[in-house]
C-alpha cells in the first residue's frame, strides 16, 4: 500500500479505511451489523465523506438495513464521527491502538454517559432477565465475584437494564430530547422502525401494535431515517462566535413535522467542556432548534421539564416490565 493514499474495503459487514503515513498508521473501522443508520456521522463529518445508505423495506418490513458509506478521499480519519456515532459502530486506532484526534486536540468533547450498577440493591434471581432483556448483550454475570458485569465499550445506554433490575442499575444518556409517534400517521402494515431501532423502543406489543417506549430512546433517529413517510428539510444560514470571530454555516431545517410518523428532537448533550468551533457547527446541525438556546447558551434550561417527561417514561416502563414478569 502506498504511503498516505487510504485503501477502502467494504463487505456486506464491514468498512475500513487504512491509511499508511510515515509514522502513524491509520485504521477506521464501520461495524455495518452494528450501524443502524442514523445520519448521525454524515451529518457531523466536517469533510462531508460519509453518506447514507438508503435501507430496502417490503412490505413494511426491512430486507436490507439502512447504514453508510464512505469517501475515503475525503476522509481525513479526524474521529468526529467515531465520537458521535451512538451505537459504537466506528472504530479508530493510530498505530494499533485507539485514539481520536478531535479529542486529543480539544477540537469536539467527549460524550458523558454512565451505567453503574448498585449490588446491593439488585435481586439476583433476575440476574437472567436481566442479562437476556439486553438488546445489545453487554451483561453478564460474575460467578467468581457474583456479580454483574457491563462491556462499557459496548453498551449504548439504553436504560433497559434499569427499568429490567428494578433499579439496581443507574443509566445516564449522552443525549436529552424526544420521540413521538403518531401512529395514525403511519403508512399501513409497516413497522420498519421497530426493525432498526436499537434499544427497542419502538416495538411490536403483544397484540401486534407497533408501540414507543420513549424512556429507552437514544435519540439517534435512525426510526426517522428508515421511515417511508420522509422528513423534508430546507437548507437555511446560522451565525455563531467563535474566539471572537463571527462564523457562517448552513443547516437543515425540518419543515414537515406535523407529518411525520415518528419524530425525534435532541435538545441536549451531556459532554466535557470544549468550545471549538468546529463542534458549535456540528452541535447545530445534529440538533433540533432548542439547543441554540438550550446547550449553547447550558444554564439548566427545561430541567424540570425533562424530569418530568423521565418520570412519565420511567412509570410506563415500569408497567411494561410487570407485565413482562408476570407472564
Amino acid at each position: 500500500m502506498s504511503r498516505g493514499i487510504p485503501k477502502k474495503t467494504k463487505t456486506e459487514h464491514e468498512m475500513t479505511i487504512q491509511r499508511p503515513m510515515v509514522t502513524r498508521n491509520y485504521l477506521m473501522r464501520w461495524d455495518l451489523d452494528r450501524c443502524v443508520g442514523c445520519q448521525i456521522g454524515p451529518t457531523v463529518c466536517p469533510k462531508d465523506a460519509l453518506t447514507h445508505v438508503e435501507a430496502e423495506l417490503k412490505d413494511g418490513r426491512i430486507v436490507k438495513r439502512s447504514s453508510v458509506d464512505v469517501d475515503e478521499k475525503k476522509c481525513v480519519n479526524c474521529g468526529t464521527c467515531v465520537v458521535s456515532c451512538p451505537t459504537h459502530a466506528i472504530s479508530l486506532t493510530i498505530n494499533g491502538k485507539p485514539e481520536i484526534p478531535v479529542i486529543e486536540y480539544g477540537a469536539y468533547p467527549e460524550f458523558i454517559t454512565k451505567t453503574i450498577f448498585h449490588k446491593e440493591k439488585f435481586d439476583f434471581s433476575l440476574k437472567d432477565f436481566l442479562i437476556d432483556n439486553c438488546p445489545t448483550g453487554v451483561i453478564s454475570y460474575d460467578e467468581v465475584r457474583e456479580t454483574m458485569r457491563i462491556d462499557f465499550d459496548n453498551c449504548i445506554h439504553c436504560r433497559q437494564c434499569e427499568i429490567a433490575s428494578k433499579g439496581a442499575f443507574e443509566v445516564r444518556q449522552a443525549w436529552v430530547g424526544s420521540v413521538q409517534l403518531h401512529r395514525e400517521r403511519c403508512v399501513e402494515g409497516c413497522v420498519a422502525c421497530a426493525d432498526i431501532c436499537p434499544t427497542r423502543a419502538l416495538h411490536i406489543d403483544e397484540s401486534g401494535e407497533l408501540v414507543l417506549a420513549d424512556y429507552y430512546c437514544i435519540k439517534c433517529g435512525a426510526c426517522m431515517e428508515v421511515c417511508p413517510v420522509k422528513a423534508e428539510y430546507v437548507e437555511e444560514p446560522f451565525e455563531f462566535e467563535s474566539q471572537g470571530m463571527t462564523l457562517q454555516r448552513k443547516l437543515k431545517r425540518l419543515t414537515n413535522a406535523d407529518e411525520l410518523p415518528i419524530k425525534v428532537e435532541r435538545w441536549r448533550v451531556n459532554h466535557t467542556e470544549v468550545s471549538s468551533a468546529s463542534w458549535i457547527e456540528a452541535l447545530r446541525k445534529v440538533s433540533d432548534d432548542k439547543a441554540k438556546s438550550i446547550e449553547i447558551d447550558r444554564k439548566g434550561a427545561l430541567r424540570r421539564a425533562d424530569l418530568i417527561d423521565a418520570l412519565r417514561g420511567n412509570l410506563l416502563a415500569k408497567a411494561q416490565l410487570k407485565k413482562e414478569i408476570e407472564r
